[in-house]
C-alpha cells in the first residue's frame, strides 16, 4: 500500500500498482519487459524524459526516455540511460521503438533490480495510458476491462482454431484473471437464469457464473461480456466433444423400439455412426414424475441440462457412453467388454448422479424413477437390456415407488415376455385380445385380467385360481363367465387358453 493525494489534499492509502500492473495494460501498445523482473515492484507514477533528464526522475517512477528525432539510443546510451534510472530510484525505463538490447544493458538492469520495458507505442500514449493505471478511478477501469475484453475474445478465437477446442474454459477464464488483475472463476450452479448477466449458459441450459474473487470496477463491466464469450466457446466445445454422441441418440431410440425385422437394418446404421454394438450394454431408462401430478410434462429446460450434465460426467470415463431421449424420458446406455464385472454397479453409480443433479434443476416436488437393464450384448442384447430397464422403472411407477432405482435380473419365461413386450407390433395384437376390458375402467380391468390368468395358469381350474385369489371357486366362475362374454373367447379351445393367457402376461408386466 502507498499514500495518493486526494482533491482535497489529504493522502489515502490505495492498493498497490506494479510495474508488472502497468505492462498488462500496455501489452496491446507493444510494451514487454526485455530486462530485470516487473513482478512485485511498486509504482507511484509516470514521466517523460530525455536521455540527459534522467538524472533528476522521480524516485518509483517509471521513466519514459526520448531520444533526438526518435533515434534509436546507441548500446552505450542504454547503458547509460539504465545507470542513472538505477541511481534515481526508478521503478521501470521505458525505451520507445524496437531494437535489440545487449547482454551488458540487460546485466545491468538485472543486477540493478530495474526493470527495462520496450515499447512500439507513441510516448504520449504510453504516458497515458500508464498514468491511468496507476492513478486508477473510472478510466482506468473502463481501459482495462476493454483491455481485458479484447483479450479474451482473442483467446476464445484462438482455442476456435484448435481440433478439439478443448481447454477453452480454462483459456478464457486465466486471461480474463491476468488482464483484469483479479481471479475470474466459473462458479457451477444450475439454478442460474440465462437472463443474469453474469450467467453462462449452453444454449438456455445454465452452468454457472462467472465470478471475480473480489470487488473490483474493471471486473463489474467486463464480466457480463466474459460471461457470453463463455458461453459460446463452451457452445462450440460441446458440439465438438459431443456432436457425434448427439447424432447416434435418434438411432438408439429407432433401434430400441423397432420392429424386430427391422432390427438388422437399425444395426447397421448404429455401426456406421460408430454405435459400438458388438460390446455389452447394461441400459438405464430414467422417467421424471411430478409428486401431484403424475401426467404433467417436465419441465422444458430439464432433458437438455441433464444431457450435458450426463455427457461431460461420462466423458473422461473408461466405459463408452450413450444417451438418448425419449418424450421426458432420459435413456443412458454403458458400453464394455464382454464379461466385464460391477458393469450394472458403475451404470447405478453414474445414474446415481444423474438424479442428484435432475433434482436440483427440477425441484423437490418431481421424483425420478430409474430402471436398470442387466447386460446384454450385441444389438438384440442392447434392445433386451433397455426393455428390462423401461419396464423396471414402468413397474416401480405402477407400483407407487416413486424415485427409486430398480435393477431387473430376469430369467426364464419373463425375458420371452419381454420380447413380446419390446415389440409394438406384437404388443398390439395381444393388446386387441384384452381390449373389451378396458371399457370397465383400468381398476376392474386389471382385477379381470388377473383373474383370468390365475384360472388360465391353473389349467382352468376354479378351486385353484381361488385359492390363489383368496375367492371362493363360485365367484372366480362368475367372473371368468363374464369375462368370456366380453371377449368372446372359447376358453375350452387351447389355441385360445395360450393366447389369452400370453397376452394377460405381456399386459401385466409393467405392473408389479
Amino acid at each position: 500500500m502507498f499514500p495518493r493525494p486526494t482533491q482535497s489534499g489529504q493522502n489515502v492509502l490505495m492498493a498497490q500498482v506494479t510495474v508488472a500492473d502497468v505492462i498488462l495494460q500496455a501489452e496491446h501498445l507493444g510494451a514487454r519487459c526485455v530486462a530485470g523482473v516487473p513482478a512485485g515492484v511498486p509504482v507511484t507514477g509516470v514521466e517523460i524524459l530525455a536521455l540527459d533528464e534522467l538524472n533528476d526522475a522521480t524516485e518509483h517512477s517509471i521513466a519514459i526516455v526520448t531520444t533526438p528525432d526518435g533515434a534509436v539510443p546507441r548500446p552505450y546510451q542504454v547503458d547509460i540511460a539504465i545507470r542513472r534510472a538505477i541511481a534515481a530510484g526508478c521503478a521501470g525505463l521505458v525505451f520507445v521503438g524496437a531494437f535489440p538490447v545487449a547482454e551488458t544493458s540487460r546485466a545491468l538492469a538485472d543486477r540493478g533490480g530495474l526493470p527495462v520495458i520496450m515499447s512500439e507505442g507513441i510516448a504520449s500514449d504510453l504516458a497515458v495510458l500508464m498514468d491511468r493505471t496507476i492513478r486508477g478511478g473510472a478510466e482506468e477501469a473502463m481501459s482495462r476491462a476493454e483491455f481485458a475484453i479484447q483479450r479474451v475474445i482473442s483467446a476464445s478465437a484462438a482455442e476456435a482454431e484448435q481440433a478439439s477446442g478443448v481447454g477453452v474454459r480454462e483459456a478464457i477464464l486465466e486471461v480474463a484473471s491476468t488482464t483484469l488483475g483479479v481471479p475470474v472463476t466459473l462458479v457451477e450452479d444450475a439454478s442460474a437464469s440465462w437472463l443474469e448477466p453474469d450467467a453462462v449458459c449452453i444454449g438456455e441450459i445454465p452452468i454457472g457464473r462467472v465470478h471475480a474473487e473480489r470487488d473490483d470496477p474493471a471486473a463489474a463491466i467486463a464480466l457480463p461480456v466474459i460471461a457470453s464469450v463463455l458461453s459460446r466457446a463452451l457452445q462450440r466445445e460441446l458440439h465438438g466433444r459431443f456432436g457425434s454422441v448427439r447424432s447416434r441418440a435418434e438411432l438408439i431410440i429407432e433401434l430400441i423400439f423397432a420392429e424386430s425385422s427391422r432390427i438388422d437394418g437399425f444395426a447397421m446404421d448404429a455401426v456406421r455412426a460408430g454405435l459400438p454394438l458388438q460390446l455389452s450394454h447394461a441400459v438405464a431408462w430414467l422417467t421424471p414424475k411430478h409428486a401431484s401430478d403424475p401426467d404433467r410434462r417436465a419441465p422444458t429446460v430439464l432433458a437438455p441440462s441433464v444431457e450435458l450434465f450426463a455427457l461431460q460426467l461420462v466423458d473422461q470415463r473408461e466405459e463408452q457412453w450413450h444417451l438418448a431421449m425419449r418424450r421426458d424420458e432420459i435413456v443412458v446406455i454403458a458400453s464394455e467388454e464382454l464379461g466385464a464385472p460391477d458393469h450394472q454397479r458403475r451404470l447405478r453409480d453414474v445414474m446415481e448422479r444423474i438424479v442428484a443433479h435432475a433434482a436440483t434443476i427440477a425441484g423437490p416436488e418431481w421424483t425420478f424413477t430409474v430402471g436398470l437393464g442387466t447386460p446384454q450384448s450385441g444389438a438384440a442384447g442392447l434392445r433386451q437390456s433397455a426393455t428390462e430397464a423401461r419396464v423396471a422403472a414402468e413397474a416401480a411407477i405402477a407400483g407407487g415407488r416413486f424415485g427409486t432405482m430398480e435393477a431387473t435380473d430376469v430369467t426364464g419365461l419373463r425375458r420371452v415376455l419381454l420380447d413380446f413386450y419390446a415389440s409394438p407390433l406384437s404388443r398390439t395384437l395381444l393388446d386387441d385380445i384384452l381390449s373389451p376390458l378396458d371399457a370397465l375402467g383400468p381398476e376392474r380391468a386389471t382385477i379381470s385380467v388377473r383373474t383370468l390368468l390365475s384360472y388360465l395358469s391353473h389349467r382352468n381350474s376354479l378351486a385353484r385360481a381361488g385359492a390363489e385369489l383368496n375367492l371362493h371357486p363360485n365367484a372366480v366362475n362368475y367372473r371368468i363367465r363374464r369375462i368370456e362374454q366380453s371377449l368372446e373367447l372359447d376358453l375350452a379351445d387351447p389355441d385360445v387358453r395360450f393366447a389369452a393367457e400370453l397376452a394377460c402376461r405381456v399386459r401385466l408386466i409393467g405392473m408389479p
